[in-house]
């Protein structure tokens, strides 16, 4: 019988892009290193994940009000 993986081609395995020379690690400054980038070791990452997780890293937004039946109003305006 012969092998279904016979016809299949060739996959090269997946390589992360190179990092870019001299660029430090966000969490402590030291330099980055391949295995654990874009850190300088797991710790670092784990410390950055650990702010993402609790809320340090968000994005800032501005609440409206989605009443539809309140008019919207434009910027510059006073609430009455």
């Amino acid at each position: 019988m012969a092998s279904i993986f016979r016809h299949t081609a060739y996959v090269p395995p997946m390589t992360s892009p190179p990092l870019a020379p001299g660029k430090p690690c966000p969490i402590c400054g030291k330099p980055s290193l391949a295995r654990y980038r874009p850190f300088c070791s797991r710790r670092c990452g784990d410390v950055d994940l650990n702010r993402w997780m609790s809320g340090v890293y968000a994005i800032p937004v501005r609440e409206t009000d989605d009443d539809p039946e309140r008019p919207r109003m434009r910027d510059g305006e006073a609430e009455e």
